[in-house]
C-alpha cells in the first residue's frame, strides 16, 4: 500500500488532536484568567529505503499564550485581577505551590482564603487564615487586612498574598489548569506585582479567531481524507492494470 495513505492518515489524526485543543480553548472563552493552549504542526521526515522524500506531520503542544485578558470590573470585594505581569500563588490539591491568574477569591467554611476553585491562597508563610465575623480588605500589594464586623477598630493585617513574576519561558501549564515552574522549584515573591481590587481578568481566548482556526482545521482534515481516498483509488487502478497485463 502506498505510503501516502499512512502519511495522510497521520496528518488527519494529528489534525483531530489539534481540534481537541481548539475546542478546549473555545470551551474556556469565559473562564476567568484562562490562558489559551498553543499547538503547532511539526514536520517529521520519513526515513527508509531511498531518500526521505515524504514527511509525516505531528502536532505538539508548544505552551500557553500568556497574553493578558481583558480586566473587567465586578465591584466584588474578593475579586482580584493581577495588574500586568505576575501570578497569584496557590496551594494545589497535591500540596505543591502553583500559580494562577484567577483572582476570584472566597473564604472557606474553615476560615481559609481560597480561590473559587478551592485552592488555598498562599501568603508569606502558607495559607492565610481569616478570623470569623470579620470584614476583609485586600490591598493592591496583596496585604490582607481584617476588621471585626460592626466595630470601628483599625484593621489588623493577617497576611500578604504571595505574588510572583517568574520568566514566562520557565512556566508550564499543568494538567490541573495551574501553572508551575518547569524545574519544579518555587518562584520567589515579587513586590512589583500589583492587584486590581474589585475586578477579574477575563480569558485571553479570542472567540472569532478560534472559530476561524477550527474551520481551517476541518478543511485540513477533509484534505487528508481525500488524499487517503485518492491513494486507495490509485492502488485499485494499479491492481486492475496489473491484472490485465498478467
Amino acid at each position: 500500500m502506498d505510503r501516502m495513505i499512512y502519511i495522510a492518515m497521520t496528518g488527519a489524526n494529528h489534525t483531530l488532536g489539534q481540534q481537541a485543543t481548539v475546542a478546549h480553548n473555545l470551551a474556556n472563552v469565559t473562564t476567568t484568567g484562562f490562558k489559551a493552549e498553543l499547538n503547532a504542526f511539526r514536520a517529521l521526515p520519513v526515513y527508509g529505503e531511498g531518500l526521505p522524500t515524504r514527511t509525516f506531520v505531528v502536532d505538539s503542544t508548544t505552551g500557553a499564550d500568556f497574553t493578558p485578558g481583558v480586566i473587567q470590573q465586578t465591584g466584588r470585594d474578593l475579586d482580584m485581577a493581577v495588574h500586568g505581569k505576575g501570578w497569584i500563588a496557590v496551594q494545589a490539591s497535591d500540596g505543591s505551590e502553583a500559580y494562577t491568574r484567577n483572582g476570584s477569591l472566597q473564604i472557606s467554611p474553615n476560615g481559609v482564603l481560597q480561590t473559587r476553585d478551592g485552592q488555598n491562597v498562599l501568603g508569606d508563610s502558607g495559607p492565610i487564615s481569616i478570623p470569623p465575623d470579620s470584614e476583609i480588605t485586600v490591598g493592591k500589594d496583596g496585604t490582607v487586612s481584617t476588621v471585626p464586623i460592626g466595630q470601628a477598630a483599625s484593621g489588623a493585617i493577617v497576611g500578604r498574598i504571595k505574588l510572583v513574576n517568574p520568566s514566562e519561558i520557565n512556566i508550564v501549564k499543568s494538567g490541573d489548569g495551574l501553572f508551575r515552574l518547569r524545574d519544579g522549584t518555587i518562584a520567589p515573591a515579587d513586590a512589583n506585582v500589583n492587584l486590581a481590587g474589585g475586578a477579574l481578568e477575563g480569558s485571553n481566548v479570542n472567540a472569532a479567531e478560534i472559530l476561524v482556526n477550527m474551520i481551517n482545521l476541518a478543511r485540513q482534515f477533509d484534505m487528508q481524507t481525500k488524499l487517503i481516498q485518492t491513494a486507495a483509488s490509485n492502488a485499485q487502478s494499479s491492481s486492475q492494470i496489473l491484472s490485465l497485463t498478467a
